[in-house]
C-alpha cells in the first residue's frame, strides 16, 4: 500500500495537470438555477451565454498559476494545531504566505500569515498586536473575531477546529481558523475581521489576498462508500469520505420515514486500522435538487501513513418506543419501570389546586411528547395540560435524570398513565467497511 508520503510526491508531480474539482458542474448549475427568467425572445441568447460561462470556466482553470503545497497529514499528526505559527509551516515547505495587514485607528495591526488548502477545509494563519492593552474586553472576551471567507465561488465559514496563542501580557495573538473549504477558481479571497469598540458597537475590517490555488486539489483518499445501516424508522447512508491534510470528511443522508432531519442525528464513529479517529462535529447539509436531509462528519486527519481498513460504526441513533399497556399510578415511587429497552420513573402524584401533578423521570435524551400522554382518571381519558421545564435528580451514584412536572384538570385522582410511546437514543453499534481500493 502506498505511504503517504508517496501519495504527496504524485501530487507534487501532477501540477502541470490541473483538473476542475469534482463539484465545478453543481455548483455552476446551482448558480445558473438561481438567475432570474429572461424573457422568452431571449431565451437562446441566455442558454448560449451560460453554455459559454460555463466552457470559459473550464477553460481558465488550466491556467497556469503559482503551486499551492499540501499541508503533510503526519505534519499535523505531530504537531498539535493550536501551537502552530504559520512560519513553522512555512520551514516544512507547506502553505502559501500572505502576509497582508490592515491598521487600524489606535496602531492594531491584523496580519493574515498564510494560509493552506484543500478538499475539506482552508487554514488561515493570523496574528494581532495591540500596541497598547489587552486583546480582551473588560469582560474577559475577545476584542477581535473573524467572519466569513469570500470570493469567487466561494462564501464560506468557520468550521470545527483551530487554535489560538497568546502572550503573556495579551497584546499579542496568534490564530489557526478552519473554514470550509473555497474554490479553486479563486483568485482573490477576502476575509473580514471585527472588532467590539468600546461603545458597544462593531467595527468591520476586511483583509484581501491573492489566492494561489493548489492546481491538483487532490486529497489522500477519496472513496464512494455507498452503504447504510438500518434503524428503526428508516436508514442512515453513508455516501462518501475524503481524507484530506486538514481532516477527514464523511458525507451522507437521512432516508427515514418521517421527512425532513432527525431529532438526533446520532453518533457516527470513525476507526482506522482499529484505531478510533477523533470527530471534530457534524453538519447537517441537504441536498436542494432532492430536498433530501444530509449531513456531514468531520474526523481528525488519519492517524497512520498506512492504510489498511476504514470501519464507519453508528453507535447510536434516534428511535420510538411504543408503549403498548397503560402505566399504573396507584405505588408512585423511585423504582424505575422499563419499558422495551428504556425505562421511565413515575416519582409521585400530587393532588392541586387544578387537578394532579404527576412527576416523570427518563434519561437525558428521552423525550415524552405533549400529545402523546394523558392519564385515565374517573372512567375518563384526561390530556396533560402542561409541563414543566426539565431539572435535573441526581442519584448520588454518578448518575443523573431528568424530571419534569405534567398537570392534569381533573378532580378524579389518575388511576392510568396512557402513553402512546416516546423518542430515546438507541444503541446500534452497526459496522461497516470503506472500500479503499483506489489507495492500494
Amino acid at each position: 500500500m502506498r505511504t503517504i508520503e508517496e501519495r504527496l510526491q504524485e501530487h507534487k508531480q501532477s501540477l502541470n495537470m490541473v483538473q476542475a474539482p469534482s463539484d465545478l458542474e453543481d455548483r455552476l448549475r446551482n448558480a445558473l438555477e438561481h438567475v432570474p427568467a429572461k424573457k422568452k425572445n431571449r431565451n437562446r441568447a441566455t442558454t448560449w451565454f451560460a453554455s459559454s460561462a460555463a466552457a470559459l470556466l473550464l477553460i481558465f482553470g488550466t491556467y497556469h498559476y503559482p503551486a499551492f503545497a499540501y499541508y503533510g497529514g503526519k505534519l499535523l499528526n505531530k504537531i498539535e494545531l493550536s501551537s502552530l505559527s504559520f512560519s513553522e509551516v512555512a520551514e516544512q515547505g507547506y502553505g502559501q504566505a500572505v502576509n497582508k495587514s490592515t491598521t487600524l485607528d489606535d496602531g492594531t495591526v491584523i496580519t493574515i500569515n498564510g494560509v493552506i488548502a484543500d478538499e475539506n477545509a482552508l487554514l488561515m494563519y493570523y496574528t494581532i498586536d495591540r500596541t497598547d492593552g489587552s486583546i480582551f474586553t473588560d469582560n474577559g472576551t475577545s476584542r477581535y473575531d473573524v467572519g466569513r471567507i469570500k470570493g469567487f465561488l466561494t462564501d464560506s465559514g468557520w468550521t470545527t477546529g483551530g487554535g489560538t496563542k497568546i502572550s503573556k501580557d495579551e497584546t499579542h495573538y496568534e490564530g489557526v481558523y478552519k473554514f470550509e473549504p473555497v474554490s479553486p477558481f479563486s483568485r482573490t479571497l477576502t476575509v473580514s475581521f471585527s472588532e467590539w469598540l468600546d461603545n458597544g458597537e462593531r467595527a468591520s475590517y476586511p483583509i484581501s489576498f491573492k489566492f494561489e490555488a493548489n492546481k491538483a486539489m487532490k486529497s489522500i483518499i477519496k472513496e464512494d462508500i455507498s452503504k447504510s445501516v438500518s434503524v428503526d424508522q428508516g436508514a442512515v447512508h453513508y455516501d462518501s469520505i475524503t481524507a484530506s491534510p486538514s481532516s477527514t470528511m464523511v458525507k451522507g443522508h437521512y432516508e427515514l420515514e418521517e421527512e425532513g432531519y432527525p431529532r438526533f442525528p446520532g453518533k457516527t464513529k470513525l476507526y482506522v486500522n482499529g484505531t478510533e479517529v477523533k470527530e471534530w462535529g457534524m453538519r447537517s447539509k441537504g441536498f436542494p435538487e432532492t430536498d433530501i436531509p444530509g449531513f456531514e462528519l468531520e474526523f481528525d486527519v488519519l492517524p497512520t501513513d498506512k492504510i489498511e481498513t476504514i470501519e464507519l460504526v453508528l453507535a447510536s441513533f434516534e428511535a420510538y418506543q411504543k408503549v403498548e399497556k397503560p402505566i399504573s399510578l396507584a405505588s408512585p415511587s423511585d423504582q424505575s419501570i422499563r419499558l422495551g429497552s428504556e425505562k421511565l420513573w413515575i416519582r409521585s402524584v400530587t393532588r392541586t389546586d387544578t387537578g394532579y401533578d404527576i412527576v416523570i423521570a427518563r434519561k437525558e435524551f428521552t423525550f415524552i411528547e405533549k400529545n402523546n400522554l394523558s392519564v385515565q382518571a374517573g372512567g375518563k381519558v384526561v390530556p396533560v395540560s402542561s409541563i414543566s421545564l426539565s431539572r435535573p435528580w441526581d442519584l448520588k451514584n454518578g448518575n443523573i435524570l431528568w424530571e419534569q412536572t405534567y398537570s392534569f384538570n381533573t378532580k378524579d385522582k389518575p388511576e392510568l398513565l396512557l402513553l402512546d410511546g416516546f423518542q430515546y437514543i438507541k444503541t446500534y453499534n452497526e459496522t461497516i467497511t470503506v472500500p479503499i481500493a483506489n489507495n492500494k
